[in-house]
């Protein structure tokens, strides 16, 4: 074994690695809290140590909403392993970055949905009869952003939002957005809604909420494609965040460290925050493995209310083979998987890319499964 993970008693943390990870600096829209940064110290750290002498290129892609972290994540492991390269391409969005991974062009795929039972039965081709594991390592939420001259507070509820995105609800006054804002002045002009052209992951967690929340309204499937035309459709999140950016009246979805400078409503009252997305994974989610090992989850919305609980979370992860063809490239893409998913390295992505702390009991989780990988 060319690694190793060890769960450490107290706050374990390298403090020059922590350094370098402010070399991965990005725009999010929201700042790091001090209790989220500090959120492991008091608890035990999940540490994974990556060999330096490790040599080689890890290839990857998938989930465009990782692409802040995993530049983070890049620059903080490759300053300790500096033989290694680790080339992620964003472009390919959750839907593309499974897709290639399957083909067998990836050592590991991003994705912001786990796979499906058909996925993971075609990942045997490249995995073995154990198939694959899909790992959670990155926590947001999926931010409502909107563009409207004026108003630089709004609240959707969850029937509005789904409303609104069934391309039921089509003007900014309409009474439900009003009953939503009270003392607002809201425009009488139309809405234009903007979503997701590529499969993506994001649109899989946001229809997730929909369907479970608003039943009655969002009668579509949640899958990873948007099901309804009309809108305006647009190539990954940051295509999403630009065409909302570019028009007035515009509502679309992305992950929160995707949006920049983008306005985003609050749902049900409640702002997105680093702490919210982790309370939001402790109260709601749920282990439901598909193969030995595998940590995919499954949110039960109806807990996820309160003040304290951001209710639209994004959930992330890096879908790896049981079983490599290539021992080299197991070792690599453990390597790195391994150091993603510690306290270190879920502070780094914290601090970079805005993006919330997945609990180190699931870190602890994640490094058991990574341990079985041959």
């Amino acid at each position: 074994m060319k690694f190793k993970n060890v769960a450490a008693t107290g706050a374990v943390f390298v403090a020059a690695a922590l350094a370098l990870s402010a070399c991965a600096s990005s725009t999010t829209g929201s700042s790091t809290t001090a209790s989220t940064a500090s959120a492991s110290a008091t608890a035990a750290a999940v540490v994974s140590t990556p060999d330096a002498s490790l040599t080689g290129t890890i290839t990857a892609g998938g989930s465009s909403a990782q692409a802040n972290a995993e530049t983070a994540w890049t620059a903080a492991y490759t300053s300790q392993v500096k033989g290694v390269t680790v080339n992620y391409d964003k472009s390919q969005g959750s839907g593309g970055g499974v897709t290639n991974w399957l083909a067998g062009s990836y050592d590991f795929a991003g994705s912001d949905a786990p796979l499906t039972a058909a996925q993971q039965t075609s990942s045997q081709a490249n995995c073995g009869t154990g198939g694959s594991l899909n790992l959670p390592v990155y926590l947001d939420g999926v931010a409502l952003i909107y563009n409207l001259p004026g108003v630089t507070t709004l609240n959707l509820s969850t029937n509005t939002i789904a409303n609104i995105f069934a391309l039921k609800i089509t003007t900014w006054n309409d009474p439900a957005i009003a009953a939503d804002n009270p003392g607002v002045t809201l425009p009488t002009s139309a809405i234009t809604t903007v979503t997701r052209s590529d499969g993506s992951g994001t649109t899989q967690n946001f229809a997730n909420f929909l369907s479970a929340t608003a039943p009655s309204i969002w009668t579509y499937p949640a899958t990873n494609t948007w099901p309804i035309a009309g809108t305006s459709a647009q190539k990954g999140g940051a295509g999403v965040v630009q065409a909302v950016g570019a028009g007035a009246g515009t509502i679309g979805y992305a992950d929160h460290s995707a949006i920049g400078t983008a306005t985003a409503a609050t749902v049900n009252k409640v702002a997105f925050s680093q702490a919210g997305a982790t309370a939001a994974f402790a109260a709601g989610a749920t282990t439901v493995p598909t193969t030995t090992g595998d940590l995919s989850q499954k949110f039960d919305y109806t807990k996820l209310t309160g003040p304290s609980i951001y209710p639209i979370p994004l959930l992330s992860y890096q879908i790896v083979c049981t079983t490599f063809k290539d021992p080299a490239q197991a070792a690599l893409t453990k390597s790195y998987v391994g150091y993603v998913a510690s306290t270190q390295g879920q502070q780094i992505a914290a601090k970079n890319a805005g993006s919330a702390q997945v609990p180190d009991s699931m870190l602890t989780q994640i490094q058991t499964s990574l341990a079985t990988v041959k």
